[in-house]
Formats: structure tokens, C-alpha cells, sequence
């Protein structure tokens, strides 16, 4: 079926008919972008642009050794989840660390690589679980289980919660970390406070949505935010609201075009970052 014969043949009353099945995974993406958006200013503003891609994979390649290990060992008390938010946790640790000889932008790409290359490796040993690898990496699966859905909105409320308590000083550090420290901010433990909340919200949208989108809806909607806003406080309100818009549209688009939901999600939060881009030119 080409693509305009699918959007021909698909409705508005063709996608109400199939909320049931659209409903959990949109509510999903609209919560993980409203936190990833807002997450993603303070992302933007350190230069930390590929952080959340390493962190993403490192959790996909954590949900692709449990189910490896459920096959290959009989580990059934390994449950994905844990698994994914326990390696996603682990690299955020590991790219905070700051006595590491090395620069955080080669290790971000040496964990990117064994862990996106470790996780295509273990999908060619699982076939039976190939396809919920590549949703994993790539945010090809329509559904979300309530499970991930649960999750995602538990972290992105706390997650939330917590940029609100603390954002004037999370603000200071990530745009001018030598004044906040004269000013008597903590500054090592804002940006721990900051990297903890971007490592466990990615772990676990990561596991819902997909490294792909994940790290696209981290990126895109902050950048395009930026561009068109002055203040960082209206910039992060517009960049979730960038990113929830992202997310849902990602899932209306696939249904009626019949396009992989992850890539299309990525390619509008793409847009958005081009968008940004002419905006500064």
C-alpha cells in the first residue's frame, strides 16, 4: 500500500476506532516529552547534546542482556526493566564521575558504541526476542505495557517536581556554573541532582519509547526552544510543551501514513531543531 493510498484509506474515525490501542502509548509520549523537553534545556545549555543518546542505548542494551539472560540462563528474576534502568543509572554514574583522565565527549562516544554494538550483538543470538530489541533501540513498537506507562509517569511527576523546587538554582549552574559557585550555590550537588534526574528519566522512557526517540525528544524540542525564547524559565515551558507535541504527533502520523513511530518522532523533533537553527541565522 503506497502512502497515499494509506492515508486515503485511513480516517479520523478509522483512529478513534483504534484508541484503545493508540491511547496508553500517546498519554506515554506525551508525559516522557514533557519531561525530556524540559529536561533537554538544561541539556542544551552544558553541551551535553549526546549524553542522553549514550545513556539511552546503555539502557536499551541493559532491557537486551535480561531478556539474553532469560533465554540463555533461566534468569527470569532479571526483569528487563531493572535491567535497562540499572545500566541507564550505571552510565549516568559513570559520566559523572569526574576524576576519569579522559574528556566526557570521547567517553560518552566509547559508551555509545559498546553499548549500541553490544545490544544489536545480543539480538542476533535472541531471534525470538529480536523485534522488542529494535523496538528498544529504535521505537518501532506501537504499544506500551501499563507497567512502562506507570513508570513513566511516576519519574516524569518526580522529575518534575523536583526542577520546579530547585530551578532557579539548577538554572545558575547550567548557565554559569563559576558565578553560582561565588554566589554559595552547591554546585556539585545541583549537578548531581541534575544528571540523577536525566539518567532515570531516560532509563525508563528509554524502555516505553525507545533509545531513538528518547534521545531525539531530549534534543530537538530544548534546541527549538532556545532559539524562539529569551528566558530560560518560558524556554523550558515551551520545550515541553515542543516535546509533549512531538511525542503525540509521532503516533497520528504512523497511524495514518503507516510510518515507523520512533523515526517519525525523531524526525519532527529534527524539524523542530531545524526550525531552531534558522531562527539564530
Amino acid at each position: 500500500m503506497t502512502v497515499a493510498t494509506a492515508s486515503a484509506a485511513l480516517g479520523w474515525a478509522d483512529f478513534i476506532d483504534a484508541l484503545e490501542i493508540y491511547a496508553d502509548p500517546m498519554i506515554c509520549a506525551a508525559v516522557a516529552g514533557t519531561v525530556l523537553g524540559s529536561l533537554g534545556v538544561f541539556i542544551v545549555l552544558r553541551r551535553m547534546v549526546f549524553v542522553p543518546l549514550a545513556i539511552s542505548h546503555a539502557a536499551g542494551f541493559g532491557v537486551a542482556f535480561a531478556f539474553f539472560a532469560h533465554i540463555a540462563w533461566s534468569a527470569t528474576w532479571l526483569t528487563p526493566v531493572a535491567s535497562g534502568f540499572a545500566c541507564g543509572i550505571a552510565a549516568t554514574l559513570l559520566l559523572s564521575l569526574r576524576r576519569l583522565q579522559v574528556q566526557r565527549e570521547a567517553l560518552v562516544g566509547l559508551l555509545y558504541l559498546l553499548t549500541a554494538g553490544a545490544a544489536v550483538l545480543l539480538g542476533s543470538r535472541i531471534v525470538q526476542e529480536a523485534h522488542q530489541i529494535d523496538a528498544i533501540l529504535f521505537g518501532i513498537a506501537v504499544a506500551v505495557s501499563p507497567r512502562d506507562l506507570h513508570a513513566t509517569v511516576v519519574v516524569a511527576t518526580l522529575v518534575l517536581a523536583t526542577q520546579a523546587w530547585l530551578r532557579r538554582g539548577l538554572i545558575a549552574v547550567s548557565f554559569d556554573s563559576d558565578g553560582a559557585r561565588v554566589q554559595g550555590l552547591p554546585v556539585r550537588l545541583l549537578e548531581a541532582i541534575l544528571m540523577l534526574c536525566i539518567g532515570v528519566t531516560i532509563a525508563v522512557t528509554t524502555r516505553a519509547l525507545g533509545a531513538l526517540p528518547v534521545f531525539a525528544l531530549s534534543v530537538g524540542p530544548a534546541f527549538a526552544a532556545l532559539a524562539f525564547v529569551n528566558r530560560l524559565q518560558r524556554a523550558m515551558l515551551l520545550a515541553a510543551l515542543l516535546g509533549a507535541l512531538c511525542g503525540v504527533s509521532g503516533y497520528v502520523a504512523a497511524f495514518f501514513w503507516e510510518l515507523p513511530v520512533g523515526a517519525t518522532q525523531a524526525t519532527l523533533c529534527g524539524g523542530l531543531a531545524l526550525l531552531g537553527l534558522l531562527r539564530r541565522r
